[in-house]
């Protein structure tokens, strides 16, 4: 019933006029949207009366080993990883998957590069095993990225690793077969909009004055609306390329799941069309959310939300968030942007605690082999799951309110405390937890010592725990629960913890927001363009505690004015400085709160640009 309910909402959304649309939040493109016309129409009715309400009636049988799987390793892998990033002597920057696009190479010279690729050190069972050891349960890879290179053995294209370069191998077909043998679910992440090889295809406006590329041709990101004249040979690209290439996926190696990217290059009605050719060839094979959807639907087996994210909007559903391991997906050999295991760590727990999955991206290089710096990630991450692995695996997200500490976990009949910042005196301090409890022990303690708890109230305790943190990066400490989770749903703040990040993305919002992407200074809200506009926090403390208080936001030329913070009764007004592309930190001041429950709103006193500013967050510094 709950299926069909979805079902009737999605279809009265469809059936409107789509004259309007909007972003779609917390993409990589800022411009992912399709305008929907009488074509666009036409396919929606067509398919949300029948093929694909149809297919979502085993939506839920398709979706649940991807919902168990919780992590998985993306592979962005093609013959730009030969140049890794530099052309004719010259850095590139940027996404070096990108390389044909970024230096207008034509086809004929990028075929001198895959005349050159000879991946001599690829081990199909080295990168499933890397990744399976590493906690991974799914695996994706790239058969066809934007520069419409296929990385296996296709008979619908001689632009392919086996016709076009000495290898003389299909690692599709190796990959697979290694991904079968260990247990690994498996698929591809295939470019349907965007193709640069194909002289029909949107994206290469430099050799074929195509639409949908850098130069704004035809009407830019509107070109199917503004010069429909163009659309046949769209349409020609996706039935003699698009359409019979995955199709030829799907029946020779028949993956889990298949991957998609950029649907707003091509018109909704292609994408529609895309799908059901998918659905016709196999009804079970789990689609990302990038293929078809616009501002108002996605016809996708789970939702995609943040490119490379440091912080996590809110999503209702099923999600999946792709962080790389330096700024490229590709391999770049002068990015050397490279995060830490426990960024991953503590991200892995972050995506878990809410409900979400974590893709994470590995770009390996042109001879075929990892790059030590991912290979040294993967092995940090390796050593924390195979110690908490139940942590993450075997639960979800609970209903215990945000902690300063970290984040929290649930299974059956467990609750995980995901420590990232460990408290200096010893008592990690528990808010709103209604159950009775009668232990607590570190997870990786096999003995499962247990640590002493102590009440200070109603739902409110503290552990005691060992001085140093077990994990630096993630402890994780266990609280068996008596009988149901019971707790109450106010923010609590221990005023022992170092510092306590009051998330834009956590907060209470009022109408008009949007979210940023949330990569690095990014996860920020904005639309901030009216005065009756607030963004609140409400949370409580068990101690009395003056707390340094520090906003942090990004305000460059559209944004200025001056704003209200409010916490309790106290106000203080401030300008909004003005800080281009750096992230401005503006301190508040030294404040002094009561035991108990306390509310933060900030609201614009003046709006003098086109917003009052991106707000990141509010940072709350105890002070001894």
């Amino acid at each position: 019933m709950a299926i069909i309910k979805k079902l009737v909402i999605l279809l009265i959304l469809l059936s409107v006029n789509f004259v309007a649309f909007s972003q779609v939040n917390g993409d990589e493109d800022k411009e992912m949207f399709n305008q929907s016309k009488k074509r666009d129409q036409t396919a929606i009715d067509e398919a949300v009366k029948s093929w694909w309400t149809a297919s979502m009636k085993t939506h839920e049988q398709r979706i649940q080993w991807w919902r168990d799987a919780k992590f998985g390793m993306f592979i962005h892998w093609g013959i730009y990883s030969l140049p890794a990033g530099e052309w004719k002597g010259k850095k590139v920057g940027g996404y070096a998957e990108h390389l044909m696009r970024k230096e207008k190479i034509t086809r004929k010279d990028y075929l001198d590069v895959a005349h050159q690729f000879n991946p001599v050190l690829f081990d199909a069972d080295k990168w499933i095993l890397d990744a399976k050891k590493a906690g991974m349960n799914y695996f994706i890879i790239t058969a066809k990225h934007h520069d419409g290179f296929a990385m296996y053995d296709s008979k619908v294209s001689d632009f392919n690793i086996m016709a076009q370069t000495p290898f003389k191998r299909d690692p599709m077909a190796e990959l697979a077969a290694a991904a079968k043998r260990h247990g690994m679910k498996f698929g591809f992440y295939y470019s349907h909009a965007f193709d640069w090889e194909h002289p029909d295809a949107p994206g290469n406006d430099w050799e074929y004055k195509n639409p949908g590329g850098d130069l704004g041709l035809h009407g830019g990101v509107n070109w199917y609306a503004e010069h429909p004249e163009l659309l046949p040979k769209a349409v020609k690209y996706v039935d003699e390329k698009a359409i019979p290439q995955i199709i030829e996926l799907l029946t020779k190696y028949h993956p889990d799941i298949l991957w998609f990217d950029t649907p707003q290059k091509l018109p909704l009605s292609e994408n529609i069309r895309i799908l059901k050719a998918i659905r016709e060839t196999d009804p079970n094979v789990v689609v990302n959310g990038r293929l078809v959807r616009n501002a108002n639907a996605n016809f996708g087996d789970y939702k995609n939300t943040a490119d490379r994210p440091a912080e996590f909007y809110p999503v209702e559903g099923d999600w999946e968030a792709i962080p790389t391991t330096n700024e490229s997906y590709g391999y770049s050999k002068y990015d050397d942007s490279h995060k830490s295991p426990g960024f991953f760590i503590q991200l892995l727990a972050k995506a878990a605690s809410r409900n979400g999955n974590l893709l994470l991206n590995i770009g390996p290089k042109g001879d075929g082999s990892f790059d030590t710096r991912d290979s040294k990630i993967l092995s940090g991450i390796e050593k924390w799951v195979s110690k908490n692995s139940e942590s993450i695996y075997k639960a979800h997200k609970t209903s215990l309110p945000l902690q300063s500490w970290g984040v929290t976990t649930q299974s059956d009949n467990k609750l995980y405390l995901h420590v990232f910042n460990w408290p200096k005196d010893g008592k990690l301090y528990v808010g709103g937890l209604k159950s009775k409890l009668d232990n607590a022990y570190l997870l990786t303690d096999s003995k499962k010592t247990k640590l002493s708890i102590q009440s200070i109230g109603d739902g409110d305790f503290y552990i005691n725990v060992p001085k140093n943190a077990p994990d630096t990066a993630n402890t994780v400490l266990v609280l068996p629960l008596k009988g149901q989770l019971k707790t109450d749903n106010l923010r609590y703040v221990s005023t022992n913890t170092g510092l306590t990040r009051l998330l834009a993305f956590d907060a209470e919002l009022s109408k008009g927001f949007g979210f940023g992407d949330g990569k690095t200074d990014r996860f920020y809200v904005e639309g901030w363009g009216k005065k009756e506009q607030e963004v609140k926090w409400n949370f409580r403390t068990t101690s009395p505690q003056k707390f340094k208080i520090a906003i942090k936001y990004l305000a460059g030329k559209d944004a200025g004015g001056s704003y209200t913070f409010k916490i309790d009764q106290q106000e203080i007004k401030q300008d909004v400085q003005i800080g281009d592309a750096k992230v401005v930190t503006q301190n508040i001041g030294d404040i002094l709160v009561a035991k108990g429950t306390h509310h933060i709103t900030i609201t614009p006193t003046t709006i003098s640009k086109t917003e009052l500013m991106k707000l990141l967050e509010v940072q709350l510094i105890p002070i001894n």
